[in-house]
């Protein structure tokens, strides 16, 4: 698996996670030439946060 790019998204705030879905398909809409050959879902919190994360690995489509 070869990837060029990686895009990030997080969010801690409960509004920004309840929308990272809606920020990541306007995202994927924006960059139909990409191919996303890998991804990673994290999440940590601690007391007060709760921290959501997406990672993308991604290359230009052939």
């Amino acid at each position: 698996m070869t990837f060029t790019g990686v895009k990030v998204f997080s969010a801690t705030k409960a509004k920004e996670r309840e929308e990272l879905g809606e920020t990541i398909t306007r995202w994927l809409r924006a960059n139909p030439d990409l191919e996303i050959v890998d991804r990673v879902v994290s999440q940590s919190s601690d007391n007060e946060f709760h921290c959501l994360s997406f990672v993308f690995f991604y290359r230009q489509k052939p």
